[in-house]
């Protein structure tokens, strides 16, 4: 079964702050972890939790979100549109994927509330 995975994506590597991001890397890979396809979807105007980004990642069959810091607002709209959101990811996109397919991500459970904050991904 095809799985569609979102990063919001600066360059190659996470951006900070979801509802910055200058676009969304949508991964979809097999049952066997392997990428199928890559591709970017540049971020709406304004802030992620007021924008319709959830509705758009739904409706491409993202469920799951590996982002960096976000505020409740957005966590919420992302979880109610059915995806599941691992927070306090850093780094290159293509790695983390790699730390996520095989099991190596965890939530960070963190929700930002202070601009300017790093966490980095809680590992096995």
């Amino acid at each position: 079964m095809e799985k569609k995975i979102a990063i919001p994506t600066k360059g190659n590597m996470v951006d900070s702050h979801f509802g910055h991001c200058e676009s969304y890397t949508i991964y979809t890979i097999d049952a066997s972890g392997n990428i199928i396809n890559k591709e970017s979807l540049p971020s709406p105007q304004g802030c992620g939790c007021k924008s319709n980004i959830a509705s758009v990642l739904q409706q491409k069959g993202v469920s799951v979100m590996l982002a960096g810091n976000m505020g409740d607002g957005a966590f919420n709209v992302l979880t109610h549109h059915g995806i599941t959101v691992y927070r306090g990811c850093t780094g290159d996109i293509d790695v983390l994927l790699t730390l996520y397919v095989v099991g190596q991500i965890k939530d960070s459970g963190e929700l930002c509330r202070a601009h300017g904050d790093s966490h980095e991904c809680n590992h096995n």
